[in-house]
């Protein structure tokens, strides 16, 4: 139903995987439908939103411009991405009247397919990592043309403070000003609720797929501690890389739907991350505060700022790559069932209060609509 405003059309351009397929297969307000960026939301409030993976995807015409273009981009200095995935959509994204790019691997195609003149709407950029990508451009030439593409989005959406404030001090070290927008990262809090059951299948349970999370620390704790039961849940190309200590037990590829019962089968929750400026073990961060779970997590400079986090209130902060820290924190939960309560109750509260899912999807619906309003 429309809340009153103008609708307006916008066209999600997402990277490939099976992960975000499956989510589109999933029925409308399914939890798992969060990595869809709040498209459904916008379907709930009126306004029109299509996607790039409703069609058969690139043509090979496509693809072998993507090897073309980032073959020539990288060896200039810079840096590309799914070329191929923008160019096929060219067509459908120029019909609506903004275009979200989610991630940077189609955020940068699509910008510098604006630069070029080919995309004619509006670009919200979701930037995940575009601090680091811009460090490795090499050359004053490159580096003022990217600065040019990228400073032409309508917005750069971030999903970290820090990252925005990194993005400000580049644009402006080169003459440039887009604007920056940072958007805390939400959490489906009905889907994500505690569970009282009271069992407790592991003492620790750490989740992650992206390439930051620090599972060789967690095992160091585990060894250090074998009357710990611990459980890691991993994609292939995050799950660590040495033997692990028979006290832990590794799972890869869990789907979306059983996340929640491992979270919920710990007592708590473990989120080692290395230091970096985007990833904060965010997303399991957020389902496991939602579901009144205590959580120990890295204060890395994703997430030590904008999102309410208060160490011993709410979560248990310590430092990236400190084993020591990690454990001391840890186990002082697993010790004191009344902390690991209290911490939870307000983990639950921060959650709801500030970090659900329909204050990111109204967020994003915001940026979007004042985006399409600048189509000429």
């Amino acid at each position: 139903m429309s809340s009153g405003h103008s609708a307006f059309d916008a066209f999600y351009v997402f990277t490939e995987s099976s992960r975000r397929r499956a989510a589109l297969r999933a029925e409308p307000g399914a939890a798992e439908r969060y990595c869809l960026y709040g498209l459904d939301q916008l379907v709930v409030r009126g306004d029109g939103a299509a996607h790039n993976l409703e069609g058969p995807g690139p043509s090979r015409l496509s693809r072998r411009a993507e090897v073309v273009l980032n073959r020539w981009i990288y060896r200039a200095g810079g840096f590309g991405g799914e070329f191929g995935t923008v160019l096929s959509s060219r067509g459908r994204m120029n019909r609506a009247d903004v275009v979200f790019a989610t991630v940077d691997s189609v955020a940068t195609p699509a910008a510098l397919t604006g630069r070029a003149g080919l995309l004619r709407r509006p670009l919200v950029y979701g930037s995940v990592g575009l601090p680091e990508r811009l460090a490795r451009l090499r050359g004053e030439r490159t580096t003022r043309f990217f600065a040019d593409a990228l400073s032409r989005a309508a917005a750069i959406v971030t999903y970290s403070e820090r990252e925005a404030e990194l993005l400000r001090e580049w644009f402006d070290a080169r003459g440039r000003n887009p604007r920056i927008v940072f958007v805390p990262f939400g959490v489906d809090t009905e889907f994500f609720r505690p569970v009282s059951d009271g069992h407790a299948e592991v003492d620790v349970v750490s989740i992650g797929a992206d390439s930051h999370r620090d599972f060789p620390l967690l095992l160091r704790v585990s060894e250090h501690r074998p009357e710990l039961r611990v459980r890691i849940v991993a994609s292939p190309h995050s799950a660590p890389a040495a033997a692990v200590p028979a006290n832990v037990q590794v799972e890869l590829d869990v789907p979306f739907s059983l996340v929640r019962e491992r979270l919920a089968l710990a007592k708590v929750v473990a989120l080692p991350v290395e230091a970096n400026a985007y990833s904060g073990a965010t997303t399991v961060l957020l389902q496991a505060m939602a579901m009144g779970k205590p959580v120990v997590v890295s204060r890395t400079e994703a997430i030590a700022e904008g999102y309410g986090l208060v160490d011993g209130d709410n979560c248990r902060l310590v430092e990236p790559g400190d084993p020591q820290a990690l454990e001391a924190a840890v186990c002082g939960l697993l010790e004191d069932e009344e902390a690991r309560a209290r911490l939870g109750a307000r983990a639950r509260e921060t959650a709801v209060g500030s970090l659900s899912w329909r204050r990111y999807s109204e967020a994003v619906h915001a940026l979007l609509r004042e985006a399409a309003g600048m189509r000429s």
